[in-house]
């Protein structure tokens, strides 16, 4: 797929290309035949009831959404040991158990990356694309935390290169992050395309670095009260964006034939 104007696609990983989040529902409930999810050990391993061992996951998991991580103080993984050491005294109260804490977050760890995966149909959509524009992962995060997702999900192949906002000065939605990607495929901001599902780091961070379009990757497709920023697009399958940009070459096409026929009558 050639398309006038737009040389190269941007996508973010997580939940648009692999649905992190159920991953991480999934390292924390019980689904049988596998026993070893963090309710289930809680509870068999450690006898706290079925209601104690799922306070302490969903304190974990408000923990992860509120999460703050610099990585010149600690790294990621004592910060979410310590996110596992305080829901656990938060619930059941007394001494503090960084042991149990440090078990907890491996088998949550452990449990998530094994659900990490690049969907069939999104890798075959993806070789597709990539036969006529140049693909590039653009991931907010913590280095090494991004880079075991992206081994896990086994997704290196489908991208002409893979940039992590943990290794670089700033993050989406700085524009400097983006025009380090552009230098890297070789490209202007104007002939890109960003896709992602956060309007505040995909969407903002495309508009910011003055790129071709954005792409908002909405799966419930409802609107939030205050849509913004504004999208050029909105999806709610990554499946859909093939369809997006073949709209984009029309509609590129169509201002390249209104164009033509305004300076031959000049």
């Amino acid at each position: 797929m050639g398309l006038h104007g737009v040389k190269a696609v941007f996508f973010d990983l997580d939940n648009t290309l692999i649905d992190t989040a159920a991953a991480g529902r999934r390292a924390i409930e019980e689904v049988p035949p596998r026993p070893l999810q963090v309710i289930s050990a809680l509870q068999s391993k450690h006898h706290y009831g079925e209601g104690e061992a799922r306070a302490v996951c969903d304190k974990v998991q408000a923990k992860l959404l509120k999460e703050c991580h610099d990585p010149a103080k600690m790294c990621i993984t004592d910060l979410r040991i310590s996110h596992w050491e305080e829901a656990i005294q938060e619930t059941i109260g007394g001494e503090a158990n960084r042991d149990l804490a440090a078990e907890c977050y491996y088998l949550w760890k452990t449990t998530r990356l094994q659900h990490l995966t690049l969907a069939e149909d999104t890798r075959a959509m993806l070789t597709e694309l990539r036969k006529g524009l140049r693909l590039l992962l653009l991931t907010n995060g913590d280095r090494q935390t991004q880079r075991e997702k992206i081994e896990a999900c086994a997704c290196q192949p489908y991208f002409d290169a893979i940039v992590v906002g943990g290794e670089q000065k700033e993050e989406k939605p700085a524009p400097s992050i983006f025009h380090y990607c552009c230098d890297l495929l070789g490209v202007q901001p104007s002939e890109c395309v960003m896709v992602g599902d956060s309007l505040d780091t995909d969407i903002q961070g495309g508009l910011n670095a003055g790129l071709k379009a954005t792409v908002w990757l909405n799966k419930a497709m409802t609107a939030p009260v205050d849509t913004s920023p504004v999208p050029h697009y909105i999806i709610s399958s990554v499946l859909d964006l093939p369809a997006v940009l073949q709209k984009m070459e029309h509609n590129i096409n169509a201002k390249l034939g209104t164009d033509h026929m305004a300076s031959s009558n000049e």
